[in-house]
């Protein structure tokens, strides 16, 4: 049976008790599936990342990625942060100032490279193993405005507009017209039962435009029923599908994109992600997201079994 040990980490901040907490298990070979549900569950944070061997012995392991709900294909700060972890501890040795590393998730290979002075990790920054996809047409607008509690003006359908994208995992992209609006969106269960919950993409990101303000380019909040998180403090994998719903809102061109994105303020766990979208001729072709993190405990699960 595999050892229990596990850490958590703060994902996405600088200092401890910000950003998006994480559980991880960096040997949970033995484990069966019924039993990462449900320490996931007994956890209760947002994700819990169960590390195994890789299938492929190229790459550096396996993660399987669980919310209190369900497992999840990819998710931006489970990778970004059992990347840190694992190189905090020293289960990835470093390799100077950079290491680059490839973890196996549903969606595929993730390279995830690792920022690290006097041999010590600062900051990770993963390589979406899909480029961003965009849904199909959105509901009107009143019936998204209703899923936050927000009134139909105070959602914007301008340039930017209510959308679908995915890197992996859908999320429903709301952007609103100003902060105003974001601190007081609330989901409405039951009108997003009626119109977004069998979607194709049934998570709820609404964002502003904070063009510049404290150093951000957006400001969001995830709210996401079906996977069993309320409201998640920073979610790395629609940081990546913003990157291919913000870029199909520009001019087409071939460059490279940048944008900070905050997220978790409203929840007292501020988090910064910063993302990049390589383009050709206006299409992505490569997204990247990255952000530090931080070591805050460690610990062993006496429950061996489900």
């Amino acid at each position: 049976m595999a050892d229990l040990s596990f850490h958590t980490a703060d994902v996405f901040t600088t200092r401890p008790f910000g950003g998006n907490q994480l559980a991880v298990f960096p040997d949970a070979a033995g484990l069966s599936d019924r039993t990462m549900q449900a320490i996931a569950r007994e956890l209760n944070l947002s994700e819990t990342v169960f590390v195994l061997p890789p299938a492929d012995p190229a790459h550096t392991r396996k993660l399987r990625i669980f919310t209190p709900g369900t497992e999840l294909p990819f998710a931006g700060h489970p990778t970004v942060g059992t990347a840190f972890v694992l190189a905090a501890i020293g289960d990835v040795p470093l390799a100077g100032s950079q290491t680059t590393i490839v973890f196996e998730e549903g969606v595929g290979p993730v390279p995830v490279t690792i920022t690290a002075e006097a041999a010590h990790p600062t900051y990770c920054e993963l390589t979406s193993a899909r480029l961003p996809e965009l849904g199909p047409p959105p509901p009107p607008i009143d019936e998204v405005a209703a899923a936050l509690s927000l009134r139909p003006e105070e959602v914007r359908n301008d340039s930017l507009a209510p959308r679908g994208a995915s890197c992996g995992v859908p999320y429903f992209f709301v952007p609103l017209r100003d902060l105003d609006a974001l601190t007081r969106a609330r989901p409405d269960l039951a009108a997003w039962e009626r119109s977004l919950s069998g979607t194709w993409a049934p998570h709820l990101y609404p964002l502003v435009e904070t063009h510049g303000l404290d150093g951000a380019d957006f400001r969001a909040r995830m709210f996401a029923p079906w996977m069993g998180i309320a409201e998640d403090p920073a979610t790395g994998s629609a940081a990546a599908a913003l990157a291919g719903y913000v870029a199909a809102s520009l001019p087409a061109g071939s460059d490279t994109l940048r944008w900070v994105v905050d997220q978790g303020v409203e929840m007292g766990r501020p988090s910064r992600m910063k993302v990049s979208c390589d383009r050709r001729d206006g299409r992505p072709t490569a997204v990247r997201v990255g952000g530090s993190s931080v070591l805050v405990s460690q610990g062993k699960l006496l429950a061996r079994s489900a």
